[in-house]
């Protein structure tokens, strides 16, 4: 249907029709000479070509105060679909209303040949003269240079900056020209131009259009946020999508189903060509391809169109540039294009896709790689226009891209939350093709860094939906699938579930024994795990003994030199520590130190953690100077290796404060924790596990400088947040709540902190089991406060109780054994005198 063009007041002399070139004659003798007609005087204003209508539900952009005045050239870029030529449609339309142009000219610039025809029918127009292409261009050009009129000129839709070479008009007060086109190509830019671009609509923007489409269906609107949040505000989609509803009589939440339904195709969401409002020749789909199948036309050819078809399963929001120039990538182009493709040849072809606007490339910065960026509906085109084989293909690249940039050792924690968000959005659309035949390294990958970020709850989640999956495609005996139960369990141990930890290694290990065998490292490591975390109950000896046992294993097994050998090594000296035997654990530490400097190198992070222990075991064997010496160190090397912000440097200075209140250099420590503070929140956020470990040990350090109150105020504080982050049944939520009874203790209310460590008494018997060491401290904290509340007697008959428990879990000459004894001996001499009083 066509739409009616604006009247405007016509002024100036009227051009009669022009009936050509005729001659009417009935006998002729002579010559005849056939002269063309003067040239007829063009009337104004004139309008001239067909300026698409407004669609249904526009919406007004910021960008249009930026449109051009008298005299300027805006070049308006943007990707397909995000409404340039509707906003450039749309301030023609007030320029005409206003009376602001007497030439207003509309025209299509999608190729070469399109301009030029609209120049040759423009020069007709203004001049009454028919001219050959060529010489009517120089004709446009020069009267728009040279008029005293006022025009307006629109080209829309520009493909190639090549196809208006030499076709822009020279710049003039009296005009103004807008060009929209979803290149940022440098040809397009200089010579006076203003570069305006236009992206998404605005949330508001969104709702506002589909509103305004579904006008006269108010009720269908239900779960328009939601909708219009899955179609990524993308102005031309909202739209269509809006048609779509309208002609369908479908509500949001009806649309937001079959949206979601992975079976459809863009092609069945959107109304078909034949549907499209007048002015909308391209649907969505469309849109996205052209682009697409451009850019590969473009140097280097047929590298950026698999480029995309890569980029189309990983994170819209950010793909970090180093994945799409990785090796794996590189290898993949490389046998697409039948040529050797380079890193640079990468580079040039996202570079081109940038151009085109099917992507948004942020640099590389002094913090980050750089990193690119997709809107979602063009991933999910271009993933549709894939064959299946292809796509199994693009798939897979992607998963060995993310494996092969994923650090060792995540220092850059913006990489490593792109990289999780990457490999989320892969799992996501892969699905099944990442587990065949075997899972994919990558997916366990994501969840090791989840918990290494100290989101051990998520990374907890993840191996759990992980399960399920290998379950389903790969079954219960695969070995993947026991890997992932091997993952739930330490991770349900790091999130405070101790005793599920260790009851989930006991039921992995005959199942390993039974599909691996006994000699198998992965059964091994199943069995250094049940150590590991019996000895995490507070079962200490009983660890201690099956490290041994199994060091015996593992060395006949792998060798004495074996990563895993070194590990259980590791195991039994900090056991042996646990125990009561500083000095032992001290003198294994050492030795093990040697053994993993020679095999694993001086920088490796097994042997800086092993460092951290000699250090640490320095001064508990009494040397705290000599362990503050050797932190100091440490924390140079990790610092040089890993990193100022890595969570084990952090860690470090942590350590170093401790040691130092240590030495009792209390306002040294507390000077250290605050700045530790400020740097863990910067880094790991406020609510990591480590940031609210130093909260802890500030509010300990001001509770022992003299502000008791203060430090009490502190761990209630620390308390909320615990709860909140960790749940109430954390060790270190538990812990908090130990220290709260203590320092109210210390703070005068006696009765008031045996209440307190009473009730604490229940939960951690329940939830860390009667002989856990945090079980064992609890029940001397309440013989103590029973003691210093009047009730001598009982707290000695508290104190014997305690001794034959720890006797049989610590062992006799055990330091916390020892203590008990001489807390008996104490209370004794009490009980006694107030029996004689």
């Amino acid at each position: 249907m066509s739409q009616d063009t604006p009247e405007r007041p016509v002024h100036g002399n009227t051009v009669a029709n022009n009936a050509g070139k005729l001659v009417q004659a009935r006998d002729i003798h002579g010559g005849v000479h056939l002269h063309g007609p003067a040239a007829a005087e063009v009337r104004f204003p004139c309008r001239f070509g067909q300026v698409p209508p407004r669609a249904a539900g526009f919406q007004q952009r910021d960008q249009a105060g930026l449109l051009p005045a008298a005299g300027e050239c805006v070049v308006v870029t943007g990707p397909g679909g995000a409404g340039k030529t509707q906003l450039a449609a749309d301030f023609v339309e007030r320029v005409w209303a206003g009376g602001e142009a007497e030439v207003v000219a509309w025209v299509p610039a999608a190729s070469r040949d399109e301009v030029v025809s609209a120049y040759t029918a423009l020069a007709g127009r203004l001049s009454g003269v028919d001219r050959d292409p060529p010489d009517a261009v120089r004709w446009v050009l020069g009267w728009l240079a040279e008029t005293p009129v006022s025009w307006l000129l629109v080209l829309d839709d520009v493909w190639d900056p090549q196809d208006v070479h030499g076709l822009w008009p020279a710049p003039s007060t009296n005009g103004r020209v807008v060009v929209t086109t979803r290149r940022q190509d440098a040809a397009l830019k200089g010579h006076g131009r203003r570069t305006v671009a236009v992206g998404m609509f605005t949330p508001e923007q969104s709702r506002a259009c589909l509103t305004g489409v579904l006008a006269d269906r108010p009720h269908l609107l239900d779960g328009v946020d939601e909708v219009v949040q899955e179609l990524g505000h993308l102005p031309l989609a909202v739209g269509q999508a809006g048609a779509y509803m309208a002609d369908r009589n479908l509500t949001c939440g009806e649309y937001l189903r079959r949206w979601r339904d992975r079976d459809r195709r863009l092609s069945s969401l959107f109304p078909p060509e034949r549907e499209l409002p007048e002015g909308r020749d391209r649907t969505v789909a469309v849109t996205w391809s052209l682009s697409i199948e451009l850019a590969d036309t473009l140097d280097p050819v047929g590298v950026a169109g698999p480029l995309m078809h890569i980029a189309s399963v990983l994170d819209p929001n950010g793909i970090p540039l180093p994945v799409l120039t990785a090796p794996p990538v590189l290898e993949h182009l490389s046998s697409t294009r039948g040529t050797l493709v380079s890193e640079d040849d990468a580079r040039d072809a996202l570079g081109r896709l940038e151009r085109l606007s099917l992507i948004t490339l942020d640099t590389p910065t002094g913090t980050g790689p750089g990193s690119i960026r997709v809107h979602s509906l063009a991933q999910r085109a271009t993933r549709e226009a894939t064959p299946s084989g292809q796509f199994t293909d693009h798939a897979r690249v992607a998963a060995d891209a993310l494996w092969e940039v994923w650090p060792e050792i995540e220092i850059d924690t913006g990489l490593a939350m792109a990289l999780r968000a990457n490999t989320t959005t892969l799992t996501a659309i892969a699905g099944p093709l990442l587990f065949s035949p075997d899972a994919h390294a990558v997916v366990f990958r994501v969840g090791q860094s989840l918990g290494e970020a100290g989101q051990v709850t998520a990374a907890l989640g993840h191996f759990t939906t992980l399960y399920a999956t290998t379950l389903t495609h790969l079954g219960p005996d695969h070995p993947d699938t026991l890997l992932t139960r091997h993952n739930i369990a330490s991770w349900r141990g790091d999130s405070g579930d101790v005793l599920g930890a260790l009851a989930e290694f006991e039921a992995l290990l005959p199942d390993r024994t039974r599909v691996l065998g006994a000699d198998h490292p992965s059964t091994l490591l199943t069995r250094h795990n049940i150590a590991s975390w019996r000895g995490r109950t507070g079962i200490v000896l009983e660890a201690l003994g099956e490290c041994e046992v199994l060091l015996t294993d593992q060395t006949r097994v792998l060798g004495a030199d074996h990563p895993y050998t070194l590990a259980t090594r590791h195991n039994i000296a900090s056991w042996r520590g646990e125990s009561g035997d500083a000095l032992g654990a001290l003198g294994e530490f050492d030795a093990l130190l040697a053994d993993q400097t020679r095999v694993l190198g001086a920088d490796h992070p097994s042997t800086l953690l092993t460092r951290h222990n000699v250090a640490s075991w320095r001064g508990e064997s009494g040397d705290a100077l000599g362990a503050l010496g050797e932190f100091d160190a440490l924390l140079a090397d990790q610092t040089r290796v890993l990193g100022a912000d890595h969570p084990d440097t952090l860690a470090t200075r942590s350590n170093i404060a401790s040691w130092r209140g240590r030495t009792r250099d209390v306002p040294g420590a507390l000077g250290e924790f605050e700045a530790l503070l400020a740097d863990q929140t910067r880094v790991l956020g406020a609510d990591h596990p480590d940031t609210l470990i130093t909260r802890s040990n500030i509010a300990a350090w001001q509770a022992d400088s003299g502000d008791v109150l203060g430090a009490l105020s502190e761990f209630e504080a620390l308390l909320t947040d615990r709860t909140r982050i960790l749940s109430a049944d954390h060790p270190s939520t538990l812990t908090t709540r130990s220290n709260i009874a203590y320092w109210r203790g210390r703070s005068g209310d006696a009765q008031k902190a045996l209440s307190e460590f009473e009730a604490l008494l229940t939960d951690r018997t329940r939830v860390l089991g009667a002989g856990h060491p945090d079980t064992l401290t609890t029940r001397s904290n309440i013989a103590s406060w029973r003691g210093r509340t009047g009730d001598a007697q009982k707290a000695l008959n508290e104190f014997e109780a305690l001794l034959t428990d720890r006797t049989r879990i610590l062992g006799a000459g055990h330091p916390d054994t020892l203590t008990i004894r001489s807390n008996i001996a104490y209370w004794r001499k009490i009980a006694d005198e107030m029996r004689r009083s």
